[in-house]
């Protein structure tokens, strides 16, 4: 796999496939081949829909409108109006229509409805209570939201794969060198 799915939420990990927005950001979406393999990886469609440059450039502005979304919620602020158009627009088109194939489960899409079953989930998430589980990853260099869901809310890092292990070496280390521990407040 080439993409990341650390939050198993289709639209939070779609906001993931810019990376490190605020340092050095990592465009995961480079092509229309790119966001075809996203949606392949996200199992949003079985094959490729076929994106052209136009429906990777409404991609990008969907996942830039989602992402302004998020972080008005996580700041307790209401969302701007253009964004939440966006949004809405995204979602009035026709989903993704699975079918019975004679093998089983069949979800061939266009790019539109690829996108308006990403939109879907995201307005799912904002507009449900899902929201006051929003939280952006500890890891100053990550960016990355997720649903804490943890038992307590204290998950801190978008994937203990990743930014845990990451975080937990970086204390670890300054521990050893006589330092006081990190934590995501000192850090960022």
């Amino acid at each position: 796999m080439e993409h990341a799915f650390p939050c198993g939420n289709l639209a939070l990990d779609f906001v993931g496939t810019l990376r490190a927005r605020r340092s050095l950001p990592r465009e995961m979406l480079r092509t229309p081949g790119g966001l075809d393999l996203w949606f392949v990886e996200a199992g949003v469609a079985d094959r490729a829909p076929g994106s052209d440059p136009d429906d990777l450039a409404a991609a990008l502005v969907l996942r830039e409108r989602i992402y302004d979304l998020v972080r008005a919620r996580l700041e307790d602020e209401p969302g701007e109006a253009a964004a939440i158009d966006v949004l809405n627009r995204m979602a009035a088109r026709p989903p993704v229509a699975p079918r019975l194939g004679r093998s089983g489960l069949v979800r061939e899409a266009t790019p539109d409805q690829a996108l308006s079953d990403v939109a879907r989930v995201a307005i799912e998430v904002l507009g449900g209570p899902d929201a006051a589980f929003l939280k952006e990853c500890g890891r100053p260099e990550c960016t990355q939201v997720y649903l804490d869901t943890s038992r307590g809310g204290r998950r801190e890092w978008c994937a203990m794969a990743t930014c845990g292990n990451m975080m937990k070496a970086l204390a670890h280390r300054a521990r050893q060198r006589g330092n006081p521990p990190l934590s995501p407040s000192r850090l960022g």
